[in-house]
């Protein structure tokens, strides 16, 4: 399935407490729980006002229900092509998401 990275503006994200990440992630875990498995959430990156999250989806469509139905801004929904690391530059692998 294809790989997206969602950017999420929240004001003031990075100084959430603990409890309120929990929260939000308890209720993105309870969406995609009645969802089934058309969609993934991998991980995310809360940074100071935005938080950015990699969800595995069959298409963008996928995203923008969990997005709407958890009630979470989705400001933009990118989907990943490829993905690189230092081991590229060294001529290794470079992972095509698009097959």
């Amino acid at each position: 399935m294809p790989k997206f990275v969602i950017e999420r503006e929240f004001a003031g994200a990075g100084k959430w407490p603990k409890q309120e990440l929990q929260a939000i992630s308890q209720k993105a875990c309870g969406v995609l729980q009645n969802m089934g498995p058309e969609i993934q959430w991998v991980q995310s990156f809360v940074t100071d006002d935005k938080i950015y999250c990699v969800y595995i989806a069959t298409d963008e469509a996928a995203v923008r229900a969990h997005s709407q139905l958890g009630g979470f801004p989705a400001n933009s929904i990118a989907r990943v092509r490829a993905m690189i690391d230092p081991t590229t530059a060294e001529g290794d692998t470079v992972l095509d998401e698009t097959e």
